[in-house]
């Protein structure tokens, strides 16, 4: 089983629907007289994948079991025996979650198969409609196939025969999907804990046999081969690995001029600016290949007809993984690298990409900037949990990994953005009326987001009146848009910051509005909307217009004591969650809230200083040693070094947490487990602690 696999979003699970018949109920002497898998991705049954065989038991079919699914002696005397389809099966069982009604018999029965006929026999995955169905609605009076059938007006063609209850199942499984989502159920892991909880409630389960996979052994027994994982593409931008530099030449030019270009330089291709305002791109080899087929006859090529365009580019930002996926997805060797102005400031090929440590596990890679639909882009959003495990087993930097989920997140949005833009034209809205930016707020945009995030985003368009036709488009491509997110395993905002609520959708002046509002009137009301705006990142569409309005807001706020204080007010009130003896003051389940009881103040004392000393960095690191280089005197660099060291074991205290939360299909939650950590870990976070103490005497 892959290593993301649990992570995967229910709406991008490959599984297979299984459904057998027997010569009796008893799970200990039944044999299998028909079996039959359907195959599902996601939110569909893929056609042609389905496999049905009738099996010669051995022995003879009692008239009772006869009578319910209708197969004889007389049926199945030339069948095969289950030693001849057990291959067969194997191959296309695999590594899927197996899907069932009552699947605990099912997959007794295949056990005890297995082992009669001399044959290993895994237990896989397994996920039952019936548990998953009470979780969806607990309050159905029965929740046998026929009923759940019922329920959702699931006609099953021949009730009783293995192919249509196994298809029945994964219709029902279908159904089952946004309700589950709806119950914050959204992931493989997710599912099995809440199918583990209805179980264990149900005796009957004991006669089946039926023993759920350990997913915490499974997950111990796969950390060697995770930590393995390369963390030098996740940890390095671009932008750092980049060596050659932009070079662009006039398209009329021939082979010939060029090459001396490159020896010179000592570089490997050039960017072309070719007629009608076209720019490409000329490689070493572009140029070999038409000096090799030049002829005497024939004027030169020009380079305008030898470039590939248009141009594929990286922004310099980008971690060094996207541009390896990048690369492999679009088959190239050679990428322009582009800034947030959309100018090209060099080029990066794969000996740039590689040369420090080759690596070919690079999990995330291009696959979510490339994803043509839901399902895709769920299933690659299902590897972030798995690369930020084998980092941090790596010893990568809490920091960096927060990085690389906040990277995915934005990547993640801008995705939805365009899949939702594609939607809107299928259904006959039209392109965008006006210029809009997509903008990723909070955490995410400040490059610090843990795996429990939820969605914070917005939308900023050019033009265009609250509830007017302008606005109307983009909130349809808005609620568009936050489905998705929602669907893949990213929730929708408790507090609704989204961009289909209308106060996270504004025009520019607008929204420019709403910035002079906040610092106007310096509000506590405001202070939430405040905070997460101006952690924003423009993700999608008009980066500039988008980069204008974070401009303003910060040009608005600086030097504005009043609204500063506001900012302020969180870090310099904060109290550390520890009882007057020092011991951690913990919930009802053992648990302390390291982001409300450590992190907010110091991302919040780093913002306020960020915006009062004009530091337009976003990552609270960054913003800290900024403000102390310009102020040393009230931001000593020895204090300001201790509380990003705190928030460093701050946030790898509740990362890992997450993770491990993940693991067992818990919710994802910002509180950490007390009793699992060792008495230095503990001393170590009560220290950090401590130290958030002193960001309350720099902004004094």
């Amino acid at each position: 089983m892959s290593p993301h696999r649990r992570s995967t979003p229910l709406i991008a699970l490959e599984a297979i629907a299984l459904d057998t018949e027997t010569t009796g109920l008893d799970a200990r002497v039944a044999r299998i007289v028909e079996i039959a898998t359907v195959k599902l991705w996601g939110e569909r049954i893929v056609a042609g994948e389905s496999f049905q065989r009738l099996v010669n038991p051995g022995i003879a079919v009692p008239p009772t079991a006869a009578a319910i699914h209708g197969l004889t002696d007389a049926d199945l005397q030339g069948a095969a025996r289950f030693p001849d389809i057990a291959a067969e099966l194997d191959g296309i069982l695999g590594g899927a979650t197996v899907i069932g009604h009552n699947i605990g018999y099912d997959l007794t029965i295949l056990a005890r198969e297995y082992a009669l006929a001399g044959k290993a026999w895994r237990m896989p995955r397994a996920l039952d409609v019936g548990p998953l169905s009470r979780v969806a609605m607990p309050t159905l009076a029965r929740y046998s196939l026929d009923a759940l059938c019922d329920w959702q007006e699931i006609r099953i063609e021949r009730r009783h025969r293995a192919l249509p209850d196994a298809r029945a199942a994964a219709e029902l499984f279908i159904k089952l999907i946004p309700l589950l989502r709806a119950r914050n159920v959204r992931t493989l892991a997710e599912a099995e804990a809440a199918c583990a909880v209805i179980l264990e409630q149900m005796p009957r389960r004991l006669l089946t046999g039926w023993i759920p996979v350990d997913r915490e052994s499974e997950a111990a027994d796969s950390t060697p081969a995770l930590a393995r994982l390369d963390s030098f593409p996740y940890r390095h931008r671009v932008r750092d690995v980049m060596s050659a530099p932009a070079v662009t030449v006039a398209g009329s030019l021939t082979p010939r001029d060029v090459l001396a270009i490159l020896l010179e330089k000592r570089i490997s291709s050039v960017l072309v600016s070719a007629s009608g305002g076209r720019v490409g791109i000329v490689t070493e080899r572009d140029l070999l290949r038409a000096l090799r087929d030049e002829a005497p006859d024939r004027p030169a090529a020009r380079l305008e007809d030898l470039m590939s365009h248009p141009l594929k580019t990286v922004p310099e930002e980008a971690f060094v993984y996207r541009a390896i996926g990048r690369l492999d997805r679009l088959s190239v060797r050679h990428l322009a690298v582009d800034n947030r102005r959309n100018e090209i400031v060099g080029i990066v090929t794969p000996r740039d990409l590689l040369r420090q440590r080759a690596t070919a596990a690079i999990a995330l890679g291009d696959e979510i900037d490339s994803a043509p639909n839901v399902a895709a882009l769920g299933s690659a959003w299902a590897k972030l949990p798995w690369v930020a495990r084998s980092l941090l087993d790596e010893g990568a930097d809490p920091e960096n990994i927060t990085q690389v989920i906040s990277a995915e997140i934005c990547a993640l949005t801008a995705r939805a953005a365009h899949l939702s833009e594609q939607r809107m034209t299928a259904d006959g809205r039209g392109a965008p009326p006006v210029p809009y930016a997509v903008m990723v707020l909070g955490s995410a945009g400040r490059g610090e987001s843990l795996l429990a995030a939820d969605q914070d985003n917005a939308i900023v368009y050019a033009s265009g009146a609250p509830g007017g036709p302008e606005d109307r488009w983009f909130e349809e491509l808005a609620v568009h848009m936050c489905d998705i997110l929602d669907q893949i395993g990213v929730p929708y905002c408790r507090g609704g910051v989204m961009a289909k609520t209308a106060a996270c959708r504004r025009s520019a002046e607008h929204w420019r509005k709403s910035i002079d509002d906040w610092i106007e009137r310096s509000e506590p009301v405001d202070l939430l909307n405040v905070d997460i705006f101006f952690d924003g990142v423009p993700v999608h569409g008009d980066l500039a217009l988008a980069d204008a309005l974070f401009g303003y807001a910060y040009a608005q706020g600086h030097g504005k004591p009043r609204f500063i204080a506001l900012l302020s007010s969180l870090a310099r009130e904060w109290r550390p969650p520890l009882t007057v003896f020092g011991g951690f003051k913990k919930d009802d389940l053992g648990r302390v809230d390291f982001k409300k009881g450590g992190l907010l103040p110091i991302v919040t004392g780093a913002r306020a200083l960020a915006i009062r000393h004009g530091v337009k960095e976003r990552t609270t690191a960054a913003r800290l040693r900024e403000v102390s280089a310009a102020a040393p005197t009230i931001a000593p660099p020895e204090h300001v070094e201790s509380i990003i060291g705190a928030h460093r074991l701050l946030l790898r205290a509740v990362l890992e947490q997450q993770l491990l939360d993940r693991e067992r299909g818990l919710p994802l939650s910002n509180a950490v487990e007390i009793k699992r950590l060792s008495s230095a870990r503990q001393r170590e976070l009560r220290g950090a602690l401590g130290v958030v103490n002193l960001l309350a005497l720099i902004l004094s």
